[in-house]
């Protein structure tokens, strides 16, 4: 990676290869975002630009440490209170569909200030820059999230010039595993709301952040449904489906990934993705050093109802973080009655009841085995 600019106007290059993956990561409580080693250079150059762009006063407000708290019983739900954020963030846009066009009109990341971009990734293959189909739109710009969640909040949007819609890519998943793939930090997340499942912007992006807590998604159980895909149904958890990949197989579970999120936009069904270093998958619990052990990456699915100009819930809104486990709530009230059922009772209802799922299943099931 290049420290200089030969333009000042132009950001930072991160260039990067598959060696540049971090092979393992284990959770090692008591050390700040939960790893002993010194960070990768990803993280470093990240958090650094990351707090470089709120010290100088970029964000909608100033994010501290959050008041957290684990909710009694089995998911472990992590409650984190963000006041600020359910006040001062933009305004969602109206989105109507799943498949809405682009629209240059409304917000984009081509109106952000050029300030706000942190780096560039790029990827480099056996010398050369990645080229290719997948790889068309190769530049993927890393900008901050200015009304953060959580520490190191940003936005991965694949070359913001080209005007993506909302719809996830093959690039752009791929893009998104490797950003998991280069932190040594077990607790640096990935995640994508579609269209109709809370994405406020019509513009293609996905999140990233970093949490210091292990969630339940990391280790929980799953059932193979089509093993040579690495498709599996999430047991234990919110109905939903886990794909999981290792730094050899990245493009192969990307492309069958977007098999997957191509066939819901297609069938106007509303869903999220969320992006973990994980355990391998496995039909049962785990045993303790097993668990511990963060090799891979999970990657969940969630079908479920859209929500098109919705009234939003008072506690948390159900996107991508709440469906792992991660609850940024927006009032103290809520942050300190809550319990897991009345959690779990919120999240059921943006869920896609057990028939509308189990044909979705079936669908999915038989979609990626003709492939």
């Amino acid at each position: 990676m290049s420290n200089e600019k030969a333009d000042p106007t132009m950001p930072l290059q991160f260039v990067y290869s598959n060696q540049d993956f971090v092979a393992d990561v284990h959770w090692n409580s008591g050390n700040r975002h939960g790893i002993a080693s010194p960070p990768a250079k990803f993280d470093t150059t990240i958090q650094a630009g990351w707090t470089d762009r709120m010290n100088r006063g970029l964000f909608r407000y100033h994010l501290g440490d959050l008041q957290t708290r684990i909710l009694p019983g089995p998911y472990g739900y992590v409650a984190q209170l963000n006041i600020e954020r359910g006040i001062e963030r933009r305004k969602p846009q109206e989105i109507l569909s799943i498949q809405q066009d682009f629209n240059g009109k409304q917000f984009n990341f081509n109106k952000i200030n050029p300030e706000e971009i942190i780096i560039e990734m790029i990827k480099d293959v056996e010398g050369g820059i990645e080229k290719g189909p997948l790889h068309e739109d190769c530049r993927m710009v890393v900008l901050v999230n200015v009304s953060p969640l959580e520490f190191g909040h940003c936005l991965l949007v694949p070359d913001p010039s080209r005007c993506f819609p909302q719809v996830m890519t093959s690039f752009a998943i791929q893009a998104g595993i490797e950003a998991v793939l280069l932190s040594c930090d077990p607790g640096f997340r990935v995640g994508f709301n579609s269209l109709g499942a809370f994405a406020s912007v019509n513009h293609l992006h996905l999140h990233g952040y970093y949490l210091d807590h292990e969630l339940k998604i990391e280790s929980v159980p799953v059932k193979p449904l089509v093993p040579g895909k690495s498709f599996y149904r999430l047991l234990d958890f919110p109905a939903g489906f886990l794909f999981y990949t290792e730094s050899e197989t990245v493009e192969k579970v990307a492309e069958a990934i977007c098999q997957v999120t191509d066939f819901l936009v297609d069938g106007n069904i509303a869903h999220n993705l969320f992006l973990t270093r994980g355990c391998p998958p496995c039909d049962r619990t785990q045993n303790k050093k097993d668990q511990c052990s963060r090799k891979g990456v999970r990657i969940a699915v969630w079908p479920r109802t859209s929500c098109f100009g919705a009234k939003e819930e008072s506690a948390f809104n159900v996107a991508l973080c709440e469906l792992a486990g991660h609850l940024p709530f927006k009032n103290k009230k809520d942050y300190e009655v809550i319990s897991e059922k009345d959690v779990i009772d919120i999240i059921q209802r943006y869920l896609l009841p057990e028939s509308e799922f189990n044909t979705v299943q079936q669908q999915l099931t038989h979609h990626l085995m003709a492939l």
